[in-house]
């Protein structure tokens, strides 16, 4: 077993099931991590062995995140309960807060216990953004667009998801909901001053979160660099906020992410500017090129932050509060 320790990239693989290049890669002492996606499941039973393949390969063994926020988000869905998109949760709040909460906090455990179960180790799960309206890509995801109204039910989502021993990620830092670009597929610019985004933070400032996922946006009168790649940003999450938890950048091959050039030059600007896990998905050859190509020296601060989110391996599941979860679904789809 490789003994290495953990590594600042975080890539995907190709299957769904280990192949001898992806044992190969993600035994490389940069890498620290894996994501998965849809082509990488087809039911409870492949995803516990490929989960088992992967934490079998590494001491300590490589944490595997998914994005499974629910709605449009959804990674595994045969099997799984499919999950309401949050803007539900911010309907629901409209008319009975009490409720909204507590179906908040019981779908937060449902979806970390799903995923634990089989093997996954945490959810880019919550979005912060707020549902300003002009924002596609963000849309349902968000849970409302008064910030309160997020703060609270993203506190009630992470106190289930932290009951299933799941740490949460807060995204997309300082926010993707004001703008219409969509980061996949373009540079979207934010024209907005500081001040003006205090509602779009205040998610941040409030909330206790495990990790946070800067934005492909570009805050022009903050900083002329995309939020992932600014040390500016990263400053005010870091001293301003007080976050001292895992950075992740979005993913470096997005389209949101080419003004920092290509992808070796990408990642040093994302690890320059302070965040402690780099994602590359869906971008085989851009992996080969870094492994081959970036050599940053081994932080063990950052590595430590990253080995915080490791879930405690003594749980089970409670069958009573993931059925609560399952009628707090039904609930708010209703």
């Amino acid at each position: 077993m490789n003994t290495n320790p953990l590594g600042p990239l975080m890539i995907d693989i190709a299957g769904q099931e280990l192949s001898d290049l992806d044992r190969e890669r993600l035994a490389h002492p940069q890498v620290g991590g894996v994501i998965l996606f849809a082509r990488n499941y087809r039911d409870p039973q492949q995803l516990s062995a490929l989960c088992a393949a992967i934490h079998a390969l590494r001491s300590p063994p490589l944490p595997i995140a998914i994005d499974h926020e629910g709605g449009r988000v959804q990674r595994c869905r045969e099997g799984f309960t499919h999950l309401p998109p949050m803007r539900r949760l911010g309907e629901l709040w409209d008319r009975d807060a009490a409720a909204a909460r507590a179906a908040a906090a019981d779908i937060g455990y449902l979806l970390a216990a799903e995923l634990r179960a089989c093997g996954v180790d945490f959810s880019f799960t919550p979005v912060l953004d707020l549902d300003w309206g002009p924002s596609g890509v963000i849309g349902d995801r968000a849970f409302h667009r008064d910030p309160a109204v997020v703060g609270e039910l993203a506190a009630a989502l992470i106190e289930g998801l932290r009951a299933a021993g799941m740490g949460c990620c807060g995204k997309h830092f300082p926010g993707h909901g004001w703008v219409a670009a969509d980061s996949h597929v373009a540079i979207p610019v934010d024209e907005r001053g500081l001040a003006e985004m205090a509602p779009d933070m205040a998610p941040y400032r409030h909330l206790k979160l495990d990790a946070v996922m800067p934005a492909h946006v570009i805050y022009p009168q903050v900083d002329s660099r995309p939020a992932g790649f600014s040390p500016v940003w990263i400053d005010i999450l870091r001293r301003d906020l007080a976050f001292d938890g895992v950075i992740f950048s979005d993913d470096l091959s997005m389209q949101g992410a080419s003004v920092a050039g290509g992808i070796v030059q990408r990642a040093e600007a994302a690890w320059s500017a302070g965040c402690d896990v780099l994602l590359v998905c869906n971008a085989p050859d851009s992996v080969a090129d870094l492994l081959a190509n970036w050599q940053p020296a081994h932080d063990p601060v950052r590595a430590a932050r990253l080995a915080r989110l490791a879930p405690a391996t003594a749980w089970r599941v409670d069958a009573a509060r993931q059925a609560a979860g399952r009628a707090a679904v039904e609930s708010v789809a209703a």
